[in-house]
């Protein structure tokens, strides 16, 4: 199971802290404030309060460990820095940081972090992403020049293995997920259908309608499976 540290618990950092441990990721969700990481405690792994500028109690942590850290804090610039100083001084190999403005970003790439996130311009294009096409449910652009996406199972793929769509090998696009329904039945007799998350989806997997395909690729190749799928689905 995939481990991430969220740290600094506004809107942006509750939203990915509470969506990772919502899709089964084991999360540490880190705020200096007490009453925001009492109110999220429930929701992930584990919350941690304390100041993330002060080295000796971000060490405890353990962060080199994690899969992932993903720095939250975005309007204290001063605090991102240190924050993200101390995540390098740490050993922490990769780090997602918000950022307000262009400086912002270009003091943490100089420190060494290696993904910036500017959150409205994510929102933008989410919103133009949207438009093309109903089925896409998230697009996150990464400084590596890669997308992921969330997007409905295209009608196309419907009953199709992995291995037969060859989605690498066709499209130099990988599916690193599949969030899927699972019925199941409650001790008092009732149906109830789950959300649960496929994070290693293998050769002989069969996508099945309303499935949610989680895709790593780079972004022309995104895009043009995107455009492809919608193209398919409007001509029908």
């Amino acid at each position: 199971m995939a481990r991430y540290a969220v740290i600094g618990l506004g809107k942006f950092g509750w939203t990915v802290a509470t969506i990772l441990a919502d899709n089964g990721m084991e999360v540490i969700a880190i705020d200096k404030d007490k009453d925001i990481v009492d109110d999220i405690i429930s929701k992930v792994t584990s919350a941690i309060c304390l100041d993330s500028t002060e080295e000796g109690p971000l060490r405890t942590l353990n962060l080199h460990e994690v899969d992932a850290v993903i720095l939250g804090i975005g309007s204290n610039i001063q605090e991102s820095i240190l924050t993200a100083a101390l995540l390098k001084k740490i050993g922490v190999g990769m780090i997602y940081a918000k950022v307000d403005n262009q400086l912002h970003g270009r003091i943490l790439s100089l420190i060494g972090v290696q993904n910036i996130i500017f959150p409205e311009e994510i929102v933008g294009e989410q919103i133009a992403r949207n438009l093309i096409s109903k089925n896409v449910l998230e697009y996150i652009s990464i400084s590596s020049g890669h997308i992921v996406v969330e997007l409905v199972a295209p009608r196309e793929f419907i009953g199709k293995t992995l291995m037969e769509l060859a989605l690498p090998a066709k499209r130099n696009v990988n599916i690193i997920a599949i969030r899927y329904n699972y019925l199941t039945v409650t001790e008092a007799g009732d149906n109830v259908i789950q959300k649960r998350l496929n994070d290693m989806p293998g050769a002989g997997d069969v996508i099945n309608e309303g499935d949610i395909l989680i895709l790593l690729g780079p972004k022309g190749n995104i895009d043009k499976l995107i455009n492809d799928t919608s193209t398919m689905k409007d001509n029908t």
